[in-house]
């Protein structure tokens, strides 16, 4: 293998993914396993950790680890850091995949829907962020993907808990990256536009709005989620080395017009 396509391994690392057992994470996951790392993946339902876990060993021959983690408890967040060092060792990449969306015009949503989608898909970030740097730092190498949204970047009715979480999710990568850059660790954030996952179910299922959003997209058509697994890769690995404080958005041309 060519010491350029190395750059993409990552044997001998180990990777948390939030969210991993189903939807983008559970690609996410999939894809560091193939490059060689252990990794761990989270779930609130710990029997759905679980089994995702055993079914990516399964089909990369990698370690896997199912976890039981609520991210907006630092509890769980620190005790499933904890688990993955026991398992194989300190965690090399975190990815903050773990995220909810509620939709609906701004007087219908209460208060317990702001809290509930900031703290998920914001504050969860943080808390796994601040659980493993001490380790990053000490050990001058590591990788921090944040999952965002192009709603970080562009804007759209009856979403202003999510676009407010996801607006957040990449000022914090920005500030984090430069507090890390001196120590080998990278922070960036990932925005996938319109993907084929259970997330967006409501708008799938739904012809009317399903080719409303196709017809926005200037590929004309859903991300397929096997899509962002190579630039996931990219940012969680060495080939990304001088990459950091970025955006990436994947979204079939939609900003760009």
């Amino acid at each position: 293998m060519s010491k350029y396509l190395n750059t993409f391994r990552l044997d001998g690392r180990v990777a948390l993914v939030t969210g991993g057992a189903r939807g983008l994470g559970r690609i996410i996951a999939e894809t560091l396993a193939e490059a060689g790392a252990s990794v761990a993946l989270t779930a609130r339902n710990g029997e759905s950790a679980a089994k995702a876990a055993a079914e990516i060993a399964a089909q990369s021959g990698a370690k896997t680890l199912g976890l039981a983690a609520d991210v907006v408890k630092a509890a769980d967040v620190e005790k499933a850091v904890a688990e993955t060092v026991a398992a194989f060792g300190p965690v090399d990449v975190l990815v903050n995949n773990a995220g909810i969306n509620i939709r609906g015009p701004i007087e219908t949503l209460g208060e317990d829907d702001w809290d509930a989608v900031i703290d998920t898909n914001l504050k969860g970030a943080w808390l796994g962020c601040r659980a493993v740097v001490p380790s990053m730092k000490q050990r001058r190498w590591g990788r921090i993907l944040n999952l965002s949204s192009m709603m970080a970047s562009i804007s759209m009715p009856d979403r202003t808990p999510y676009s407010a979480s996801k607006g957040g999710m990449s000022a914090m990568t920005k500030s984090l990256a430069l507090e890390l850059a001196s120590f080998g660790v990278t922070v960036n954030n990932l925005c996938p536009g319109p993907f084929a996952t259970e997330i967006n179910t409501p708008l799938l299922s739904d012809p009317d709005v399903n080719a409303r959003v196709v017809g926005k997209i200037p590929m004309a058509r859903w991300g397929r989620p096997e899509e962002l697994g190579p630039i996931a890769l990219f940012l969680c690995s060495e080939a990304s080395s001088f990459v950091t404080g970025a955006d990436f958005t994947i979204d079939g041309g939609y900003t760009a017009q």
